[in-house]
């Protein structure tokens, strides 16, 4: 009996690895001559980025006489034209999704290959096609590499000390931070609060502002189109900001001592009296390396979570965004190589190397890789959002990101601000 057990248990387990097996992708393959001599430079905003350099590592695998350099250009956004116009263009660069469209960053998008020609075989189909920018004439000058979302940092170890499950929904959240309040934390929900872009109260409205205009296009284009009248749009989302707030959830006056967005917002979450932290996936990279410059999570290490911000009744919701994104120079003079490493990047294990050692969300389908993220994967696709397929412009989000702020610092009321859209500063 045992034996025929372990008989059928072995061809189980054969059969669930061949099936496996059967959904990887396959080897990258060298389409060029592996003795191929050639540089490729890539240029980018970023310091540093070791994380691409260990791409670098592993494509010299396959192409050991293909030297990559990464190099930064000052100032980017405003300099990456002039940069691709002069003598030492690079063969790959940064882009962004809200440069397409715009006059002043035309040329960081007429310098740009098609990278969806199928002749080229990239594995698109690994990506997320909700961040793959969506273009007027179907081209895509872009693919990304990171993408981004807004949730928040949990204390796992608090929230299982007090017996308390992580919010699902937006009631949910409310009672945890009533339960939270009765154990003695001061501050159950916190988050940066000084600038609007990464403000707590843009970070928790913004997905949920998604989420009532999604299906409704004529609200979509009266908002993008700044039309006066689509302030009123912004009602339903700007009142359950107001409610987090009189709920009790967030403490405004003890918010102000975080001064940045970044590692003022990871180092007070390392305190451990926080159970949740409002913040980006941006800030969530940053969490590894600091852990080492807290005395307190030294002392009292902990484990912890990035998930999504509650604010739905119907439940967590996903806003998908792309964060990080790579253009091939069309006039490179190694566009086949150039083409080639893109080849080598664009698949769901590249790309998850990748970003697990950036610390970024990944832009491809599976989110299992890196386990900070993992809570994101798990939301169901009908309560994923994004701007990318809604189709919201980035003057629109601009106008609500300023509402989101004045209305929870309190500097306005939600009627101020709804009467305002369109000229809001």
């Amino acid at each position: 009996m045992k034996k025929t057990i372990c008989l059928l248990l072995a061809a189980l387990l054969s059969l669930s690895l061949a099936a496996c097996n059967s959904k990887q992708e396959e080897a990258f393959k060298p389409a060029l001559d592996t003795s191929t001599t050639a540089k490729i430079v890539i240029a980018g905003g970023y310091d540093n980025f070791e994380a691409l350099e260990t791409e670098f590592d592993r494509f010299n695998e396959v192409y050991p006489n293909v030297e990559l350099v990464y190099t930064k250009v000052d100032d980017f956004n405003n300099m990456i034209g002039i940069v691709l116009n002069g003598n030492n263009a690079p063969d790959i660069y940064f882009n962004y999704s809200w440069m397409y469209g715009r006059e002043q960053y035309k040329e960081s998008i007429e310098h740009a290959e098609n990278l969806a020609d199928p002749k080229l075989k990239l594995n698109l189909d690994c990506i997320r096609s909700n961040i793959i920018l969506n273009t007027s004439d179907g081209t895509l000058p872009m693919v990304p590499v990171f993408s981004n979302t807004y949730g928040m940092l949990v204390n796992n170890a608090l929230f299982e000390k007090e017996g308390l499950k992580v919010p699902t929904t937006y009631k949910e959240l409310v009672k945890v931070c009533d339960e939270f309040h009765k154990k003695g934390y001061d501050n159950p929900l916190m988050g940066y609060t000084q600038k609007e872009t990464t403000s707590i109260y843009t970070v928790s409205a913004y997905p949920y502002f998604c989420e009532t205009v999604a299906n409704d296009k004529e609200a979509v284009r009266k908002l993008n189109t700044l039309d006066a009248s689509a302030g009123e749009y912004m009602r339903t989302s700007l009142e359950r900001l107001t409610y987090l707030i009189n709920d009790g959830c967030v403490n405004h006056s003890d918010c102000l001592d975080i001064k940045d967005n970044y590692g003022a917002v990871i180092l007070r979450f390392f305190e451990g009296d926080v159970p949740m932290m409002t913040c980006s996936g941006d800030t969530v990279s940053g969490t590894k390396k600091r852990e080492s410059r807290s005395e307190a999570f030294i002392a009292n290490p902990f484990k912890y979570t990035f998930v999504p911000i509650p604010m739905s009744d119907k439940g967590i919701s996903f806003l998908d965004m792309p964060n990080l994104q790579f253009s091939v120079n069309k006039d490179s003079e190694n566009l086949e190589m150039a083409n080639e490493f893109m080849r080598f990047l664009i698949s769901s294990r590249e790309l998850s190397e990748m970003a697990q050692n950036k610390g970024l969300m990944s832009p491809t389908k599976d989110l299992s890789f890196n386990s900070m993220y993992a809570a994101f994967g798990n939301v169901p696709d009908s309560r994923i959002f994004s701007p990318e397929v809604i189709g919201l412009s980035d003057d629109a989000v601009n106008q609500f990101r300023r509402a989101a702020f004045s209305v929870g610092t309190g500097q306005k009321t939600i009627d101020e601000m709804i009467a305002g859209y369109g000229s809001l500063e």
